[in-house]
């Protein structure tokens, strides 16, 4: 059973190995809250994921140690467990599906972990371990569903408490359920009338429809740029610890998702994962109720975006804040008219950043041309005010 005994042992045994996080006040968030950053992002690994897997290997017996430990992942529970592992002096082996992405196997190999790679996705994975552990004796970490991980991710919750004894509101982003349960856990223990929100992506709300139904669900499908919270199913003791000590759970859009991770970056110099961000867009976009005036803390769980990706969510962060625009003009084919647009553009700030010019198009009339730009904006009202001066002088635009 979980008890606050079990997350103060587990927070001793962590001295050890976890880095400290400081709760950064972020006041650009969103004007009017109180809001703090618990910067898991910055842990060892890059994530909280650590605190959970070392501490449940250091309740393991000697024996189990002997035989070694084994677990799926694609992400951050791979590198939580390798390192875990590492530090105990024992073998840990991770089945990973084989699109997982180089750096995230190479960066669990870096810990000294034997790498399984599977054909197909993270479920063939977790049936493949699952097989090795009954026939080598390996003992399995789950990723969330274990009182012991549990009560490693519950740190998170001391450590806020500590620091913030003043909090009113904690955010925490879900997937399986793990870190939520221990936080949340251990909050409550400390000071009840703190309220604890879960956020979970639109593509992946798994423990959102759950606690609708009063019942474990499992989603056919999911899909989110946030993949350590694409979670079709929620754990049986995760379930049951959001039931009793969650406030609600709200969901935010890849979009949403996009922005908080550019906030992050512009304002507060830090690199958060889809995950680790949920929780800063619940608070930028108003998902979390009467927080106005409020000390709120997001955890930021993880800061490990693969960097592949990281161009096309900064391009999404942009257009969901305002911040660029995408202009398709029809123009008359004559001399005089792109020096035209471009003077509307560059007098009111504006910058273009691309260009296309396309004489021949089915939809325009012979005489005509399409002009496309890509221009970096400040806010929706600065591209209302660009749209508006050039439709004034006569130029059509033709997306809206």
């Amino acid at each position: 059973m979980l008890t606050l005994d079990k997350v103060y042992d587990a927070s001793r045994v962590l001295k050890e190995v976890v880095r400290p996080t400081s709760c950064i006040y972020a006041p650009k968030v969103n004007t009017g809250v109180n809001t703090y950053l618990k910067t898991e992002n910055l842990q060892v690994t890059g994530s909280f994921k650590v605190r959970g897997a070392y501490y449940k290997i250091s309740q393991l017996s000697e024996e189990e140690k002997s035989h070694g430990v084994i677990a799926c992942s694609a992400g951050n529970h791979a590198q939580g467990v390798a390192l875990a592992a590492q530090k105990s002096g024992i073998k840990a082996v991770i089945c990973l599906p084989d699109g997982a992405p180089i750096s995230k196997v190479e960066a669990t190999r870096s810990y000294g972990a034997e790498i399984c790679l599977v054909p197909g996705v993270y479920d063939d994975a977790y049936a493949e371990a699952i097989r090795q552990r009954d026939e080598k004796g390996y003992t399995f970490v789950h990723p969330f569903d274990d009182e012991n991980v549990i009560a490693g991710q519950g740190t998170i919750g001391l450590e806020i408490y500590n620091e913030l004894p003043d909090v009113d509101v904690v955010v925490v982003p879900v997937g399986g359920g793990g870190l939520i349960s221990g936080v949340a856990y251990a909050i409550k223990q400390l000071k009840p009338s703190v309220r604890v929100y879960g956020v979970q992506a639109e593509g992946a709300p798994s423990m959102v429809k759950s606690l609708e139904q009063d019942k474990i669900l499992c989603l056919d499908s999911v899909h989110t740029i946030a993949d350590g919270i694409q979670v079709k199913e929620p754990g049986d003791n995760t379930f049951e610890y959001c039931k009793k000590f969650v406030d609600g759970v709200v969901t935010v859009s890849d979009d949403e998702i996009s922005s908080a991770i550019l906030h992050l970056i512009e304002k507060q110099k830090l690199i958060a994962e889809g995950a680790g961000a949920a929780p800063v867009a619940a608070v930028m976009f108003d998902k979390i109720p009467d927080i106005r005036g409020k000390n709120v803390c997001c955890v930021v769980s993880g800061g490990n975006i693969d960097v592949t990706i990281l161009s096309r969510v900064i391009k999404r962060g942009l257009l969901k804040s305002g911040r660029s625009d995408t202009l398709t003009i029809q123009l008359e084919d004559k001399p005089g008219q792109l020096k035209g647009v471009s003077a509307i553009i560059s007098d009111l700030g504006g910058n273009v950043v691309s260009i296309h010019h396309e004489r021949a198009s089915e939809d325009s009339d012979i005489t005509e041309c399409l002009l496309r730009l890509v221009l970096e904006t400040r806010n929706y009202d600065h591209i209302k005010e660009i749209r508006a001066a050039l439709t004034k002088n006569g130029f059509k635009i033709v997306n809206k």
